[in-house]
């Protein structure tokens, strides 16, 4: 059946006034949102890596670099020691180097405002794109991660199988003027009560509508 998508976000707004953003911790807000090169940065840093271990790292790394001009530039062993709670620090540090490096010789050190120009930094796919278009620009799009793909698909608002379709899917179903609220509901709601393995329906607000949690019920009924 067709869900009431804008009824479903309103819910999950309700639910908590806590919002998800790339390199943001839960009661931990970020300053850095309106920079896209910061929101850039932390966005890569976010990549399989707790909230909290982002949000520290990232405060550490623009503590001391705050400018592409100034991150290029930057010792490669400093960099590693400054961002170490992230997964893969190292590797990581030498792409938001080279980023920051490219951002200044080709494009006059501004974040690009395509998804195109950002796909092609080191590090950056399109999630990360997306994010950093949304967030950071205020664009219109909708940046699907592991929790929105999840929650989408077991709420029944797409049936796909791959990010990329889902955030295809999810351009059709939600109305434009709520594309740049998915993400920051369906994160934390992920992360709080539609978790992966048992999702907490007891206190989900919008179980009603979920395809899951009826067919779970179904089950019950039948046995």
């Amino acid at each position: 059946m067709e869900k009431p998508v804008r009824e479903i976000l309103r819910r999950l707004a309700e639910r908590s006034d806590d919002r998800a953003m790339p390199g943001s911790a839960k009661g931990m807000p970020i300053t850095w949102a309106a920079d896209p090169f910061k929101m850039l940065i932390s966005t890569v840093l976010s990549q399989r890596t707790r909230d909290e271990s982002t949000h520290a790292a990232s405060g550490r790394l623009f503590g001391r670099y705050d400018t592409p001009q100034k991150l290029m530039s930057a010792p490669l062993e400093e960099v590693e020691e400054l961002i170490r709670p992230v997964n893969f620090h190292k590797g990581k540090a030498r792409a938001i180097i080279e980023i920051s490096r490219i951002l200044t010789e080709r494009h006059g050190g501004e974040v690009p405002k395509t998804v195109e120009e950002l796909d092609a930094l080191p590090l950056v796919g399109r999630k990360t794109a997306t994010c950093v278009l949304s967030y950071a620009y205020d664009l219109d799009y909708i940046c699907v991660d592991t929790h929105v793909h999840r929650i989408s698909n077991r709420i029944g608002l797409v049936r796909t199988t791959t990010p990329d379709r889902t955030e295809e899917e999810l351009m059709d179903v939600v109305p434009r003027d709520l594309w740049r609220s998915v993400n920051e509901l369906l994160v934390r709601f992920g992360q709080e009560v539609c978790t992966p393995l048992r999702p907490k329906h007891d206190i989900c607000p919008i179980r009603e509508f979920c395809d899951l949690y009826l067919e779970e019920q179904e089950g019950k009924g039948r046995a």
